[in-house]
């Protein structure tokens, strides 16, 4: 397999995955700006949306969208727990919290990273984070994780999200419990070896 990615982006979603599960797969750097892979390629001709993650499989096949690629890449690995069976309700409190942070989250970071968008516009979209962390801290009071007890590939996306935070000065601290989860799940060393390799931290 081979993860298409761009440091610090939700590629590092499935890449944390990949690592948590242990598996053999390469990556390729993609340059958002001109769609070209650290190999020259056209990224456009492996993900026609031209942005990030991809995974090529071993087949050939592409998926796309990380939300879809984590439940992937967690159902090959089913004794890993990344993600409950499917069919039960647990998978699907688990796809709740992936649409949660694709929807709710995610895309209102989105227009904070584009110079063109209006100051006001960026103020909106801040308080709308705030109002979706201040749901994300109740849930989270009493829990290690999202779900419960358990890491899972929504804890990855939602670590990878909050990552973001930092590059709009929006100080994590006003939730405490969200923090703790930050700062809990950087500590893991599949998170930790994902940063070192993305060229986020240091070793």
């Amino acid at each position: 397999m081979k993860l298409y990615f761009s440091p610090g982006a939700c590629s590092l979603s499935p890449h944390i995955v990949l690592r948590e599960l242990g598996m053999q797969f390469d990556t390729e750097k993609v340059n958002l700006a001109d769609k070209k892979t650290a190999s020259g390629g056209d990224y456009r001709q492996i993900n026609p949306k031209g942005y990030v993650p991809a995974l090529q499989l071993d087949s050939g096949e592409v998926l796309t969208e990380g939300p879809a690629i984590v439940q992937y890449l967690a159902d090959q690995a089913p004794e890993k727990h990344l993600a409950p069976p499917a069919g039960t309700m647990e998978r699907y409190r688990l796809v709740e919290w992936l649409n949660f942070i694709s929807t709710e989250l995610h895309k209102t970071f989105s227009p904070l990273f584009k110079p063109a968008t209006p100051e006001e516009s960026k103020k909106t979209a801040l308080d709308t984070i705030a109002l979706r962390l201040d749901f994300v801290e109740q849930q989270l009071q009493g829990r290690d994780f999202l779900t419960g007890n358990l890491f899972t590939v929504a804890d990855a996306y939602m670590f990878t999200i909050l990552g973001w935070a930092r590059h709009v000065k929006l100080d994590l601290g006003r939730w405490p419990a969200v923090h703790g989860f930050h700062q809990r799940v950087a500590e893991r060393p599949a998170v930790k070896a994902a940063l070192v390799a993305e060229g986020l931290i240091k070793e």
